[in-house]
């Protein structure tokens, strides 16, 4: 697909940019990461103008965090559910609500940039779980700016070896995110232990001061 999408980028430009970042953010599959990392690319060889790339893809970003964002603050649990249906969606879906429930706003950062695979995720569970709109934004605006400079910036940076890393950055989104997941959960128990440990002592002064 991103080859076909990158012939299109000599006729439709900074508009085709913003669209598909837009489009990728509603969880609709598209290479919106690869389009960015080329057209970075394409501005190091005066096709394009870098800051403007950056530009159209930070507000194609944006806008469809919004989208997402305020669509399931609309369907709630709901939509949720139907989106679960499929077990594909499922697993990330599942994911990323371990991400939001756990760091809140927070999340929204990090699916922005080192969990990008569950970034659309997350703003439909943001809106769905009543995460408010302002956290949501300065979050989801900080995400957008460092995921479209950085990209960009690959491409850029990197235009004669843009394959090599793009399949770099496909094969380690699984690992990233495995050891992300792996992260969460030593969080929760250690979080789990600590509360434990203080039940049990404040059990036994309890007990102490009752004798």
């Amino acid at each position: 697909m991103i080859e076909s999408l990158l012939a299109l980028v000599p006729l439709y430009g900074l508009y085709l940019i913003a669209g598909v970042v837009a489009v990728s953010c509603l969880a609709i599959p598209l290479p919106s990461s690869m389009l960015v990392m080329a057209s970075g690319g394409f501005a190091a060889a005066g096709d394009l103008v870098f800051w403007q790339v950056v530009a159209v893809a930070f507000a194609g970003f944006v806008l469809g965090d919004q989208v997402a964002f305020n669509v399931a603050r609309w369907g709630g649990p709901k939509l949720l559910s139907r989106l679960k249906a499929s077990p594909a969606r499922a697993g990330m879906i599942a994911r990323a609500e371990a991400l939001v429930a756990r760091w809140g706003a927070s999340a929204v950062i990090a699916a922005r940039t080192i969990v990008s695979p569950v970034g659309p995720w997350t703003s439909y569970i943001g809106g769905a779980a009543g995460l408010g709109w302002l956290r949501f934004t300065t979050a989801a605006i900080l995400g957008a700016a460092i995921w479209s400079m950085a990209y960009a910036s690959l491409g850029y940076l990197f235009a004669d070896q843009i394959s090599i890393i793009a399949s770099m950055i496909v094969n380690g989104a699984g690992v990233i995110l495995a050891g992300m997941v792996a992260l969460g959960s030593g969080w929760w128990l250690w979080r789990s232990w600590r509360a434990y440990k203080a039940t049990v002592a404040n059990t036994g002064k309890t007990d102490d001061q009752s004798a």
